[in-house]
């Protein structure tokens, strides 16, 4: 059996989940950190899966997330329905709740966050709900297990016995009741040769939802007669369909909360979040603030607990290579062989390793600050300035994930509603610098810049962004001239951050980098240690000077002369930043032969402070890794779309380089 698991955003959805499956997924105290669905074996019960779908606030194909909840139901047809809703906010998550039980699939209600309610002086009549609604509910409280086995059960009970709910129809007499039942009459044949729920074939007919429509194959004819009686309904409640559906549906909403709800008192987490927000949201502090936490977390991260950990684990490796290298060498292997253990994996590899310290306790201060809601009130703050740039305030949510990795902030922006800010943000993720450029600037910050790394650091990512800002100006105002849609999202309450959601995170950055290092970064080593050590005619060169990579690299340097790169070894590492961007480090340090401990000074034979920043500022902006490329393909599904944005990134990358190069050569 499959198990469809639908709700608002931050209901819970996710953290019930992990409850029913056993599995980790990363539970943010933030709207919107499910894009995609995941399925899940339910424990215990090997036969029943669970679908966590994304979360949505109404069945209408206006956003990617709720196409991805509503063609999942109708063309999966799960055998049954999970609908979690937040108990402390249940008169706006009912909505759903009345346009799920229309699709006639066995449902259970899951009240979740009732120890919320219960701690603030509220109740509900779960039974009389119940009555009210025609499927059984089911009071939880998802994160700390409480209820969860009972409402398990319960759903497997009514799928099993393929229990419908036994209420469908929410409108009293009236127009909304005359044409909605007028609608159905007409479309009953319809709807059984298209495999559709009659009712909510209806109200998707009155909302003028073309996908529907299409599918029941109506005839123009057809179509006039519905017409006809919706528009007798508009006329006789002087409002329009979509209205009138609405206010249908809250009525019914208000007569059930009116009957079952007591609510409960402000709660004590509510006040206390407002009163925090009178500084963290202020019209003049926020955007200040913010700033400060960042540079205070590069600060604690680059200079003080990432900096100590990375040269222990530095210092580490060394030794490991140093007593590989000695028993190589009393072994007396081939030197070949020798060259691409030490010279090329270790050196490679080697390199890379050293900075998984800095990504961990980056993202643990990152995930503290999601996990709390901070991250909600940026987007929040940040909405304002992004509707100036033409961009929606929703755009926020894949430009913060993006500066943990491109690719699932491509995948986010599924949130966004229209095509235009689709596209508009997608462009505009990869100049966020994703986690995976840290170790670049980590090595070039300590080698030129080490008493303001943090200062150097905290300046690219301004950098990134103002860049960002610029260019979707210009798009915004050209290609993707147009308004962007209005955006809402909801304020979480503040809350402690959960030491198992800020570790899941930590070991998901963590796996993914190991995971990188030992797949594509040490077969790009491999292949740049063969490179470098055989010419054109396949022998062992004495110079990496005479080999295959000096001479593809010759060929590029003369695009990056004018950037001051003019070591052929700068180009090359770049062209190796394509298969993940970490490899730019590892290149380096395998073609300059140096240990993780030599390269910073090996670096400042082939940089000057000034060329170093054009560098930095170079690999800030220029196309982001192939997964990333490909996820933007995906997502746009278009090659030629994909290869724009690798062009306009490395184009707007060339021509930013250039300009700081030649502006600090003014001044030095």
């Amino acid at each position: 059996m499959i198990f469809a698991l639908a709700g608002n955003q931050n209901c819970g959805k996710t953290t019930l989940f992990n409850q029913l499956t056993g599995s980790n997924q990363h539970v943010g105290n933030f709207p919107g950190v499910t894009v995609d669905q995941k399925v899940g074996e339910i424990r215990g019960h090997m036969d029943c899966k669970v679908v966590d779908l994304p979360g949505i606030y109404s069945i209408r194909p206006y956003t990617s997330e709720e196409i991805v909840t509503r063609d999942f139901i109708l063309n999966e047809k799960p055998d049954g329905i999970i609908n979690i809703i937040d108990a402390t906010n249940i008169e706006r998550n009912l909505y759903l709740t009345l346009q799920l039980l229309e699709m006639r699939i066995p449902m259970v209600l899951a009240l979740n966050m009732m120890d919320e309610v219960r701690n603030n002086g509220g109740t509900i009549n779960v039974e009389k709900m119940s009555q009210e609604l025609g499927i059984p509910v089911i009071p939880i409280s998802a994160v700390k297990n409480e209820g969860v086995d009972e409402l398990l059960n319960c759903a497997l009970q009514e799928t099993r016995k393929k229990r419908l709910p036994a209420r469908v129809d929410f409108c009293p007499q009236g127009p909304v009741h005359r044409c909605i039942h007028s609608v159905c009459h007409q479309l009953e044949d319809h709807a059984i040769n298209a495999g559709l729920p009659l009712r909510f074939s209806a109200m998707k007919v009155i909302e003028n939802d073309d996908d529907i429509i299409h599918r029941l194959n109506l005839s123009q004819n057809e179509r006039e007669l519905i017409e006809h009686s919706i528009i007798e309904m508009e006329t006789e409640l002087s409002m329009d369909r979509n209205a009138a559906l609405a206010d249908m549906r809250y009525a019914f909403i208000e007569k059930i909360c009116a009957l079952t709800v007591i609510k409960c008192q402000e709660s004590k987490e509510h006040i206390r979040s407002v009163q925090i927000d009178n500084y963290l949201t202020h019209k003049l502090l926020a955007i200040p603030i913010f700033i400060g936490i960042m540079f205070m977390i590069f600060f604690l991260t680059f200079n003080v607990f990432g900096a100590v950990l990375s040269d222990w684990l530095t210092a580490l490796i060394d030794l490991i290579t140093g007593g590989v290298d000695h028993s190589l060498t009393v072994y007396g292997i081939n030197p070949v062989v020798h060259s691409l253990v030490i010279d090329g994996i270790f050196a490679g590899v080697g390199s890379v390793l050293s900075f998984l310290p800095i990504i961990v306790v980056l993202f643990f201060f990152l995930s503290i600050l999601e996990d709390t809601g901070y991250m909600a009130r940026v987007a929040f703050v940040m909405d304002k300035l992004l509707r100036k740039i033409g961009l929606s305030g929703r755009s926020i949510v894949p430009l913060l994930i993006g500066f943990g990795c491109t690719v699932p902030a491509v995948m986010a922006t599924r949130t966004l509603s229209s095509n235009r800010d689709r596209t508009m943000t997608m462009m505009l993720t990869p100049f966020m610098s994703c986690s995976a450029k840290i170790p670049i600037y980590a090595v070039f910050a300590a080698a030129f810049f080490q008493k303001k790394a943090a200062f150097v650091m905290i300046g690219l990512y301004i950098t990134g962004i103002i860049i960002g800002i610029i260019v979707a100006l210009i798009f915004g105002k050209t290609v993707f001239e147009g308004k962007p849609i209005p955006f809402v999202m909801e304020l979480p309450n503040y809350r402690f951050p959960s030491l198992k959601s800020v570790l899941l995170l930590m070991w998901d950055k963590a796996k993914d980098f190991l995971q990188k290092a030992f797949t594509v970064i040490f077969v790009a080593t491999i292949i740049i240690w063969f490179l470098q050590s055989f010419d054109g005619h396949f022998n062992i060169v004495a110079d990496s000077a005479d080999s295959l990579l000096a001479t593809i690299g010759r060929i590029l340097a003369p695009l990056f002369v004018p950037l001051g790169f003019t070591d052929w070894r700068i180009p090359t590492a770049l062209i190796t930043g394509l298969t993940a961007k970490e490899a730019v480090i590892s290149t380096m340090s395998v073609l300059m032969g140096t240990t993780v401990a030599e390269l910073n000074a090996a670096l400042a034979t082939i940089f000057t402070p000034i060329s170093a920043i054009s560098f930095l500022v170079f690999t800030l902006l220029y196309t982001p890794c192939v997964a990333a490329i490909a996820a933007v393909k995906r997502e746009l599904n278009s090659g030629l779309l994909a290869f724009g944005i690798v062009v306009l990134q490395c184009g707007v990358a060339w021509i930013v380089a250039f300009g700081v190069y030649q502006v600090l050569r003014l001044f030095a």
